[in-house]
């Protein structure tokens, strides 16, 4: 029996059983197709992730207050026994060289009003230096004045601008801030959302005027640009060593580079990719016990068939084979079938959430087709076998289940 004869025979075994076939191939196409999306979000999730880190630069150090420790569970921030102050900051700019520019961040909340327009909404106290550090653009008028700290000026996100003047021009009108009344000096150009927080939605003001303002005696972060990438670490151990000193030798702060945040976010979307494609997989195996079952019943509908081949001359390996071939053309066409659903689900997605980078990876590819292959094989090899070990003349007298 040739090899093209095989695949003859196998195909016709399974367009005799069209709704078996059609089902094992759904089942199979479901489990395919779920690894391919949600490896797809997983990978989307890191380069989405690494985007926005990468849109900050390479050089961006976050000094927090409190120490991170961990005590044999997840990582914590202890109470500071300090405040992360302005002075502090004053000293990094002064006795750290590797640095480029510092920005500190205070941050709170609060209605902001403009006439009869008001709406909830973040509000940032920081300096001049953060439009670098940041990469921010300017819309219209200009940002927070270099040096100054304390001042009743105010920098508009450029939705919340639309949200409280329309059309009209902000620059030097008067808002409401809580209590406090603001002049308007500035916009920023549309920017969408980095590290979780929409940039078009905030306020920004000086940062001792935002202290004030929240009665805060703590600043919520410092950023730190590095001059250059490679003095990252060195700056981290400088900063450490400055606010030690100023804090009575404790060591009561966390300086975080963008390679060890990423570097941990990558570890945590790693281990939720595995655990979504072990999910998936799940989907694989039960496709794979009906592929069994497809072929078990098969075997039993065609008994007398298989005894007619073996009595001919066909050999155990060639019936072997026949079986074999038909469970793999089942797991591989529903692999390739739950490949373009995959595909096509991640481009769907892609359009609804444009900003979110779906990105089905090439090892995920491979693994879910090979996998599929490998589930028709594994589990048609039982009944494959089974068919071979029929005696041809039981066979032949055996009545058609």
């Amino acid at each position: 029996m040739r090899t093209l004869d095989l695949l003859r025979f196998s195909a016709g075994g399974l367009r005799g059983h069209r709704l078996r076939t059609i089902l094992s191939l759904i089942g199979v196409a479901i489990g395919v197709g779920s690894v391919i999306m949600l490896t797809s979000l997983g990978e989307g999730a890191r380069l989405y992730v690494t985007g926005e880190f990468t849109s900050l630069g390479s050089n961006l150090l976050i000094v927090m207050p409190g120490k991170t420790e961990t005590h044999g569970g997840a990582p914590f921030v202890s109470s500071a026994p300090h405040d992360l102050t302005l002075d502090d900051v004053d000293a990094i700019r002064r006795r750290v060289p590797a640095i480029g520019q510092v920005a500190p961040v205070s941050l709170g909340s609060g209605p902001v009003a403009y006439g009869e327009r008001s709406r909830e909404c973040v509000v940032i106290g920081t300096e001049h230096e953060m439009l670098g550090i940041r990469h921010l653009a300017m819309g219209i008028g200009r940002y927070l004045p270099p040096g100054e700290r304390d001042a009743p000026v105010a920098v508009l996100g450029a939705k919340l601008q639309r949200e409280l003047f329309g059309h009209q021009n902000p620059l030097g009108r008067m808002i409401r801030i809580g209590d406090w009344r603001f002049r308007v000096i500035g916009v920023l150009a549309a920017r969408g959302t980095s590290i979780g927080l929409n940039l078009d939605e905030v306020v920004m003001i000086p940062v001792e005027t935002a202290m004030r303002l929240f009665n805060q005696t703590s600043l919520f972060r410092i950023q730190v640009e590095v001059r250059a990438h490679q003095e990252s670490d060195a700056a981290c151990e400088a900063i450490m060593r400055v606010l030690m000193e100023r804090h009575d030798g404790d060591e009561d702060v966390t300086v975080l580079t963008q390679d060890a945040v990423l570097a941990t976010f990558t570890q945590i979307l790693n281990a939720l990719t595995a655990a979504l494609v072990g999910i998936a997989a799940i989907s694989l195996t039960v496709a794979g016990i009906g592929i069994m079952n497809v072929m078990l019943v098969s075997i039993s509908e065609r008994t007398r068939e298989i005894g007619l081949l073996k009595a001919v001359g066909v050999t155990r390996r060639q019936i072997t084979g026949v079986f074999l071939i038909e469970a793999v053309m089942i797991s591989t066409t529903g692999g390739v079938l739950g490949l373009f659903v995959g595909i096509v689900s991640g481009r769907i997605f892609q359009r609804i959430v444009p900003d979110f980078p779906i990105h089905a990876p090439l090892w995920a590819v491979g693994a879910a087709l090979g996998v599929s292959m490998t589930v028709g094989i594994l589990f048609g090899s039982l009944p494959a076998r089974q068919a071979a070990r029929l005696d041809p003349v039981e066979a032949l007298m055996r009545k058609r289940a």
